[in-house]
């Protein structure tokens, strides 16, 4: 399965996180508001690491039963993209607490204001990611996290033969799939050199998205009027998404693009644009009481196809909140 994420630095921290989510079926995403100060722990048995939201966020789900997607109400946004190389640590022979892939990205929303912040906690690998079967496939969840804040900093996090592998930069923009980031990388270097006004790859394999998304984040306008801005950021999104309900049989990997969502950073506002909906809507983190201890959710629909329009902190209702997927007690 694929995605692609992407960070637009603009001028006067004018900085936006965008990524689309390619799958092959409905993904079950809804939005819901997470209050803070609430307990969780890490779904992954015994061990499970436990911890209080310090910030209460707006994510996406995946089936309802993990984040995928969301920014917190200090702006630090975190994005969960599938990587086939990834190999999580054996329970077996793990001494850490444990965190179930499915709490991932929602850990570092509640814990961290910043990618600093939370790069410096998770260089000490205070635990270790268990992954467990994707809802309805005979797989293992393959994931790698990105997270971004207010000021333009990013970092990739991967876990490779079983090892924590973090990349930390502000000129890491841009993550895709498979290779590695490492090699995504090296990859990009190669279409820098050819120059993007010259040729662009245009297929939907990741390290080609990887290209085209690295070369127009950067050649469109830094100084913007806020919506400009933002109009840039969803046409590069949009021209690394896949075409709704491509199917090529030679390509079994990749996936159709079911939703995009862009993240402003500076501005508070969390945008979400379906494939199959004909409108941008977004929540402004601004107006939401995190501290009250509600849960809401923003039912969406099958496919995401409920039709909602600009500012719909409205639209959400209060509900029980949903349950993380918790790992199997084995390997």
């Amino acid at each position: 399965m694929a995605c692609t994420r992407v960070v637009y630095l603009g001028d006067e921290q004018q900085n936006m996180t965008a990524r689309s989510m390619d799958w092959k079926v409905d993904v079950g995403t809804n939005l819901w508001i997470l209050a803070n100060n609430i307990k969780r722990n890490g779904s992954a048995g015994e061990n499970s690491i436990e911890w209080t939201a310090k910030y209460g966020s707006v994510v996406a789900t995946g089936y309802d039963i993990a984040t995928t997607d969301g920014m917190n109400e200090k702006g630090l946004c975190a994005n969960l993209l599938w990587l086939v190389e990834s190999e999580y640590p054996k329970r077996i022979k793990n001494t850490k607490p444990t965190l179930s892939i499915s709490l991932w990205a929602q850990y570092v929303l509640d814990n961290f204001a910043n990618v600093a912040e939370a790069i410096q906690f998770m260089e000490t690998e205070p635990f270790a990611v268990i992954s467990d079967q994707v809802p309805g496939q005979n797989r293992l969840a393959s994931l790698h996290l990105s997270i971004s804040d207010a000021s333009g900093d990013s970092a990739i996090i991967e876990y490779i033969q079983g090892k924590q592998v973090i990349h930390h930069n502000r000129e890491y923009q841009v993550m895709t799939n498979s290779p590695t980031f490492d090699q995504q990388l090296a990859l990009n270097q190669y279409w820098k050199q050819i120059g993007g006004t010259v040729m662009l790859p245009g297929t939907n394999r990741a390290a080609d998205r990887f290209a085209r998304a690295s070369f127009y984040i950067n050649a469109i306008p830094k100084k913007a009027e806020p919506n400009h801005a933002l109009a840039s950021v969803f046409s590069v999104i949009r021209n690394a998404s896949v075409p709704f309900g491509l199917n090529t049989a030679e390509e079994p990997n990749i996936s159709s693009t079911r939703w995009r969502t862009v993240a402003d950073h500076k501005r508070m506002l969390y945008f979400f644009e379906s494939a199959v909906s004909p409108n941008v809507f977004w929540v402004d983190l601004n107006e939401i009481d995190f501290s009250n201890g509600q849960c809401k959710v923003l039912q969406l629909g099958q496919d995401q196809s409920q039709i909602y329009a600009g500012k719909s902190n409205d639209a959400f209702k209060i509900a029980p909140a949903f349950h993380f997927l918790p790992v199997s007690e084995h390997d």
